[in-house]
């Protein structure tokens, strides 16, 4: 069984969402089996920053989509997409 990872773009829904409270429930949030490899930060316009976690998932465990799904739910979240994917 392998594992792949997934790099996912997580959009606040305003400029005053604490990034550091926001990245703790996303890693509170994971499903099991699920672990994040590290988070970037890019600004995106007028005060929002984006996070970008790195997300490692069972190759089995069903893709991104239970990841994907738990972090739409968390308070503070506007959008959620995969930027890109790959087998380590």
């Amino acid at each position: 069984m392998g594992k792949v990872a997934a790099k996912i773009k997580v959009m606040p829904n305003s400029p005053d969402v604490d990034l550091d409270a926001l990245q703790e429930r996303l890693e509170g949030a994971l499903p099991e089996g699920a672990k994040i490899n590290g988070v970037e930060r890019e600004d995106v316009a007028f005060g929002l920053v984006a996070l970008f976690p790195t997300v490692v998932v069972p190759d089995d465990a069903g893709g991104t989509d239970p990841v994907e799904e738990a972090f739409s739910e968390i308070e503070g979240v506007e959008s959620v997409s995969v930027e890109n994917t790959g087998r380590i």
